[in-house]
């Protein structure tokens, strides 16, 4: 490790601490992976590349009324949305007191009307209010990875009923193959054929769009879409438009081709 590396909060194995490096301040659950990453000058920027290909949600749902997000960890995702979409309210529902008490060092905004921090086991929550949101983006892990909780068919069955109708939901899916292509399957049981896929920039992510009660669009109003909103989005939604476009059109390839004897 770098001796520039510094290490701010460390706590029992497991727990959230963040390091400090060259600008950057990072959230760790262990030393192997990095939860979160924030440039101190430019708070609100989407360093880590998951991050900005979640947001391609836009392309679906350019102006939600509410979005709720489950895991907040240094809630890039939260202040990216509070900064750029002023009039959409957002819930963050971490199940982490540690990781909330770190906000501050996050520049995470206090709460206001706009923005809503909870302390809430976000399977229960989202269990107990139906069509809550119109944007649902699920980024929750712990040490371990992701939780069993949120891998389960009751999961995201839960997580359809949360949406209101034409609602999306952006899932960073971070796991093993085998485990991927199950969670992608269980989306499928609960969002039937509207569900794509593709990997952020570095590939190391699989990011997952379903929209509830609504058909995916074609490569044309993606990139539309994505044209008219690039002025007002400091991430690159004309190369978002390009990789769901390729992942629709081989959704569509595989649905159309004929089954190997």
């Amino acid at each position: 490790m770098a001796a520039a590396m510094k290490r701010l909060r460390r706590k029992a194995a497991g727990q959230p601490f963040i390091c400090q490096d060259r600008g950057e301040i990072s959230l760790h659950f262990g030393m192997a992976t990095v939860q979160s990453r924030m440039r101190v000058a430019t708070p609100d920027k989407l360093v880590l590349d998951y991050t900005r290909s979640m947001m391609a949600f836009l392309l679906l749902a350019a102006e939600p009324r509410h979005i709720v997000m489950l895991g907040l960890g240094g809630g890039s995702l939260a202040k990216y949305c509070h900064a750029h979409l002023p009039h959409t309210r957002f819930t963050a529902l971490e199940i982490s007191p540690e990781v909330i008490a770190m906000r501050d060092l996050f520049a995470i905004p206090p709460d206001d009307d706009r923005l809503q921090v909870l302390c809430v086991d976000g399977t229960a929550w989202l269990h107990d209010n139906p069509a809550c949101c119109d944007v649902l983006m699920l980024d929750g892990f712990d040490a371990d990875g992701l939780p069993p909780a949120l891998c389960s068919q009751t999961f995201f069955d839960d997580c359809a009923a949360a949406l209101q109708p034409g609602g999306v939901l952006a899932s960073n899916i971070w796991a093993k193959d085998s485990l991927r292509d199950v969670l992608v399957q269980r989306l499928r049981q609960s969002f039937g054929e509207y569900v794509v896929t593709f990997l952020a920039e570095d590939g190391e992510n699989t990011i997952a769009l379903a929209s509830k009660q609504a058909t995916l669009p074609c490569a044309a109003v993606l990139h539309e879409r994505a044209r008219q909103l690039t002025p007002r989005h400091a991430v690159d939604l004309c190369s978002s438009a390009t990789q769901l476009a390729q992942a629709l059109a081989t959704e569509a390839n595989a649905l159309h081709e004929p089954a190997r004897l």
